[in-house]
C-alpha cells in the first residue's frame, strides 16, 4: 500500500517499495523549497503526499547543514499535543518547565535544517500556529508539510499532488503511452511482487488502462488493487469494481471526491477479508502510535478472537497490505496507515467494545510500566526505555481515555507514576511533568495514587529547577504519607524532600533525610530506590566541608548496582566518585571515572548526567594545565545544558560555585574572546556528539590536541562539493547545472562557504579545498564542528 504516514514501508527515503513516477512534481517541490520556507503538498489521503515529500527531502538534506527531521502528527487526536509531537520528532532533551513551543523555539533558533512535516489537516490551525512561530524565529528553518489543506501560513507556497498520470482512451492502441505512464507503471510495479510473473500485454493493456483510469490514478487505491491480483486478472479485478463501487457507477465521477473512491476500494478490501481479519483489523485501531506482537495478543485477542490464534490472522492482514509489519532488527511492530485506521476505527464503533479495548490497551501497558519499575534494577535498562519511547503515542493514549473515562483516573495516576524512568530518564521530562501537573488537577482525596503522581511531579519539578513549585507538591506529599501512614511514601517524601534541601544548599538536613530515605527504601526491599537515595546521598556528602565520606557512599552503590548489572544509578555513582577524586587532587582517577559514566552514557538519553560528567571532564582538564581542552569539554557541556533548557544552576550553589570558579580559570588561560569563540563553534552539538568528543579528548596520546570531531571540515557534505567544484573553476550557474539545483540555491552554498572559512574569494576557497583532499589542510579560523 502507498504509505500515507511515511514511515514502515520506507527505509529512509528509500523505501522498500521503489518509486515510481513524479518526476515533474520531486522537480518543484525542490524548485519550490529555493523560493520559499514553507512548502505545502496538498491533496487527498492516499495520493502519496507523504512518500513524495520524503524523497523530495532526501535529495535536497545535504543543503542543510543540520539535516532533516520527519514529524508525524497522524497518531494525534488532541490539538494540544502539536507541539510535544515536535520535540518528541526532533528530541528536545529539554528538561525546563517552559512550554513545548518556547522549548522549541529555543532549540531550532539556530538551526539550517528542513522539518518534513506530516499529516496535518486534522490539527491544523495548531500546526500552523507553531509552524509561524518557527519560522518567524529561526531564519534557517524550512518546512515541506503535507496536508489536505493548505496550512494559511504567510509566504506558503502550496503545490497540489495531482494523481498520478493516466492514459486515455485515445492511447489504448499505442503500448508505449499506456505502459509508461505513471500509473499503470506503478500497477505493474506492485503487482509483481505478489504474483512475479505479472506483465503488461496485448491481451490485458485495455483492462489495465481501464482499472488505472477507473481508480483516477490514485496510489493508494492502485496498491489495493495490485494486491488482489495474486488471485485475480485484471479483468475479473475490473469486473469486480464495476458490481462493488456503487459510488464509481451513477453519476459523473469526476465530481466525486477522490476520498470516498478511497473508502470504496477499502470497503471492498474490507469485504474480502474473513470475520477473524475484519475483527482485528477494527480493534487494531486502538493503536494510535503501532505495537508489537505482545500488544496485539494481550489487547486485542479475546473473545470471539482468542490471543493464541492472533498471529495467524495478523500475517494474513500483512499479506494483504491492510497491517504493515516494520522490521529494525530483532524488533518487528504493526501498524496501520492512517486511513485503514480511521476506517478500523469507525467499523469498531459500530461492533461496540470500545471502551472495552481502551481499558486492556491502558491495563496492557500499566502492567509494562510496572514491569519496568520491578525490573529497572538490573541489565537491559535502556532496552526498557527505548520499548517505552516506541510506545510513547500509545501511552498519552492510555493516559487520555484513563482521565476522560469516569472511574479510571486511578489507575491513569498508577500509569502516569509508573512511567517514572521513562519521563526522568527516558527524555520525556518536560511532557512527564506536563502530564503529571494534569492528573495531579483531576485527581482527588489523599490517596495511594495521588501520593505515587505527588513524588513523582516532585522529582521531575526538581530536576527542572523549579524549587517553588517543588516546595509547593513536597507538603502535598507529606500530607498524604501522614494520613495513609504508608511507609513507601513516606520515604519517598524524605528522598525527595531531601533533594529539595541538597538543590537549596542545605547540606545537614539533606544528608540526615538521605539517612531517613535509605532506611525507609531498603525496609522495603526497593534496591533501585535504595541506590538512587545513596547516589544523590553521595553528592551532598561530596561538598562537605571538611569533605565527607562520599568514596564510601559511591563504592556501596557501584558495588550492589554491578551485582544486580544495574548501570543508570552506576553512572551517578561514577560521576560523584569521579568529583570526589578531583576535589582531592588525584586527576587519573577522577579521568577514569568519569571516562567510564559517559560510556555508560552512550546507551541512556540521561541528558543531566552526560551534562554533569560533561563538566567535571572540562575540570579536570583545566587542572592537568590543558586549559584548550577545558574550554571545547565547556563547550560541550554548555550545549548539553542548552539542549535540556536548564543549567547547573538547578542542581545547588556548591556544584553551581565549582563550576563558575572553573570558567573563570579557563578564561583568564585563554581569554574571553577565545573561550567564546569555542563556544559558539560547538553550540550545535548534539548530546551524542558531545559524548564522542569528551571520550575522544580523554582517549588522544596527546590530552591537549584538538579532538577529531572539533577539527574536522567545517561544511557540509553539500557545501563541500559545491567546494570542490569551485576548485575545478566552475562558475555558480555551470554548478547549478552539475548539481541540478538552482542558481539562487548554489550561491546561498557559496556565501556560506566563504563565512564558514573566514575567506573573502573563491580562490581562497578553491585553494583550501585542494589542501583539504590532500590530507593537510588548517583548520579554520571560523571553522564548526562537522554535522
Amino acid at each position: 500500500m502507498h504509505d500515507e504516514s511515511g514511515r514502515g514501508c520506507l527505509v529512509g527515503a528509500g523505501g522498500l517499495t521503489s518509486f515510481v513516477g513524479r518526476r515533474q512534481e520531486i522537480a518543484d517541490v525542490r524548485r519550490n523549497l529555493s523560493a520559499s520556507r514553507l512548502v505545502t503538498l496538498t491533496g487527498p489521503g492516499g495520493i502519496g503526499k507523504t512518500r513524495l515529500a520524503l524523497v523530495a527531502a532526501d535529495r535536497v538534506r545535504k543543503a542543510f547543514r543540520d539535516g532533516t527531521q520527519v514529524i508525524q502528527l497522524a497518531s494525534l487526536d488532541d490539538p494540544r499535543e502539536v507541539a510535544s509531537a515536535f520535540t518528541s520528532a526532533l528530541a528536545v532533551l529539554d528538561q525546563s518547565n517552559r512550554s513545548a513551543t518556547q522549548q522549541l523555539v529555543d532549540h531550532v533558533r539556530n538551526q539550517q535544517v528542513l522539518l518534513v512535516v506530516d499529516n496535518c489537516e486534522h490539527v491544523l490551525p495548531a500546526t500552523a500556529q507553531l509552524l509561524a512561530e518557527l519560522l518567524e524565529t529561526a531564519p534557517g528553518l524550512r518546512v515541506l508539510a503535507t496536508s489536505r489543506e493548505p496550512l494559511g501560513i504567510a509566504g506558503e507556497l502550496v503545490t497540489v499532488i495531482p494523481p498520478l498520470s493516466v492514459p486515455t482512451a485515445d492511447q489504448v492502441h499505442d503500448a508505449a503511452s499506456v505502459d509508461h505512464s505513471e500509473a499503470v507503471q506503478l500497477l505493474a510495479d506492485r503487482a509483481r511482487s505478489v504474483a512475479p510473473d505479472f506483465a503488461v500485454t496485448d491481451a490485458n493493456r485495455a483492462a489495465v488502462r481501464h482499472l488505472c483510469e477507473r481508480l483516477d490514478g490514485m496510489p493508494l487505491a492502485i496498491e489495493l488493487a495490485a494486491i488482489r491480483l495474486r488471485t485475480l486478472s485484471v479483468g475479473q479485478v475490473v469486473e469486480r469494481l464495476d458490481h462493488r463501487f456503487d459510488l464509481l457507477t451513477g453519476g459523473s465521477r469526476v465530481a466525486r471526491p477522490r476520498q470516498q473512491t478511497l473508502r470504496a476500494l477499502i470497503d471492498w478490501s474490507h469485504e474480502l477479508c474473513s470475520d477473524d481479519e475484519r475483527l482485528l483489523w477494527a480493534r487494531m485501531s486502538v493503536f494510535p502510535g503501532g505495537c508489537d506482537l505482545r500488544a496485539v495478543e494481550e489487547v486485542c485477542g479475546y473473545g470471539d478472537l482468542a490471543a493464541e490464534r492472533v498471529v495467524d490472522v495478523l500475517d494474513r492482514l500483512v499479506a494483504k497490505s491492510i497491517v504493515i509489519a516494520d522490521h529494525s532488527g530483532e524488533q518487528v511492530r504493526y501498524r496501520q496507515l492512517m486511513t485503514v485506521r480511521e476506517y478500523g476505527a469507525e467499523r469498531l464503533g459500530r461492533l461496540g467494545g470500545l471502551p472495552v479495548l481502551r481499558r486492556r490497551m491502558r491495563d496492557h501497558y500499566l502492567d509494562r510500566a510496572r514491569a519496568m519499575v520491578e525490573d529497572w534494577c538490573g541489565p537491559g535498562q535502556h532496552e526498557m526505555l527505548a520499548a517505552m519511547r516506541r510506545d510513547h503515542t500509545n501511552l498519552l493514549a492510555a493516559l487520555e481515555w484513563s482521565l476522560a473515562t469516569p472511574g479510571e483516573r486511578p489507575a491513569g495516576g498508577r500509569l502516569a507514576a509508573l512511567l517514572c524512568y521513562h519521563w526522568i530518564v527516558g527524555g520525556s521530562l518536560s511532557e512527564g511533568r506536563r502530564w503529571l501537573d494534569r492528573i495531579l488537577s483531576m485527581l482527588d482525596g489523599d490517596t495511594v495514587e495521588r501520593g505515587s503522581v505527588l513524588w513523582v511531579a516532585v522529582w521531575a519539578t526538581l530536576l527542572q529547577g523549579d524549587r517553588e513549585a517543588a516546595a509547593a507538591r513536597l507538603a502535598e506529599l507529606e500530607h498524604v504519607a501522614r494520613v495513609l501512614d504508608d511507609p513507601e511514601l513516606s520515604a519517598h517524601a524524605a528522598n525527595w524532600r531531601a533533594l529539595y534541601h541538597l538543590f537549596s544548599g542545605n547540606l545537614p538536613a539533606a544528608i540526615e533525610l538521605y539517612h531517613r530515605a535509605v532506611d525507609g527504601h531498603r525496609a522495603l526491599g526497593s534496591t533501585a530506590a535504595v541506590l538512587t537515595a545513596q547516589f544523590q546521598l553521595a553528592m551532598a556528602r561530596n561538598f562537605q566541608e571538611p569533605a565527607g565520606n562520599a568514596l564510601e557512599t559511591c563504592r556501596e552503590v557501584l558495588a550492589v548496582s554491578t551485582r544486580h548489572g544495574e548501570r543508570w544509578n552506576h553512572a551517578y555513582a561514577l560521576w560523584i566518585s569521579g568529583l570526589q577524586h578531583w576535589r582531592a587532587g588525584d586527576m587519573p582517577a577522577a579521568k577514569r571515572a568519569a571516562t567510564a559514566a559517559l560510556e555508560i552514557q552512550r546507551d541512556f538519553t540521561d541528558g543531566v548526567c552526560t551534562a554533569l560528567v560533561l563538566e567535571l571532564t572540562s575540570w579536570i582538564a583545566m587542572s592537568n594545565g590543558h586549559a584548550d581542552n577545558a574550554a571545547l569539554l565547556g563547550a560541550a557541556a554548555g550545549a548539553v545544558w542548552h539542549r535540556l533548557g536548564t543549567s547547573v544552576d538547578a542542581f545547588g550553589p556548591h556544584i553551581t560555585a565549582e563550576s563558575r570558579r572553573m570558567a573563570r580559570q579557563v578564561a583568564e588561560a585563554l581569554g574571553t574572546e577565545r573561550v567564546d569563540e569555542v563556544t559558539r563553534r560547538l553550540a550545535h552539538l548534539t548530546q551524542s556528539e558531545a559524548i564522542e568528543l569528551a571520550l575522544e579528548t580523554a582517549a588522544a596520546a596527546k590530552p591537549s590536541a584538538v579532538p577529531r570531531i572539533a577539527r574536522s571540515c567545517p561544511l557540509t557534505d553539500r557545501e563541500l562539493e559545491v567546494a570542490r567544484l569551485i576548485a575545478t573553476g566552475l562558475s555558480n550557474r555551470a554548478i547549478a547545472e552539475t548539481l541540478v539545483i538552482s542558481t539562487r540555491t548554489v550561491d546561498g552554498h557559496v556565501e556560506r562557504i566563504l563565512n564558514k572559512l573566514g575567506f573573502a574569494s573563491r580562490t581562497q576557497v578553491a585553494s583550501w579545498t585542494v589542501s583539504l583532499d590532500e590530507s593537510a589542510a588548517p583548520a579554520p579560523a571560523h571553522g564548526a564542528p562537522a554535522r
